[in-house]
């Protein structure tokens, strides 16, 4: 059994795959967590415009 803490990081990560909006993060604003959770976000979904900008 899995009894890890879930990463905000990887969570945001997965928020982004998953076209989540960034404004959806769970976590309280102001706390490290929100951060990484946001941090996780931008590097998916930073990456992700990037490449949608490249191609027009």
């Amino acid at each position: 059994m899995m009894a890890t803490d879930p990463d905000p990081f990887a969570e945001g990560e997965r928020a982004a795959r998953e076209n989540i909006p960034a404004e959806a993060n769970p976590y309280q604003d102001g706390s490290d967590e929100h951060a990484l959770w946001a941090a996780g976000h931008e590097k998916i979904a930073g990456s992700r415009e990037a490449r949608e900008s490249e191609g027009s």
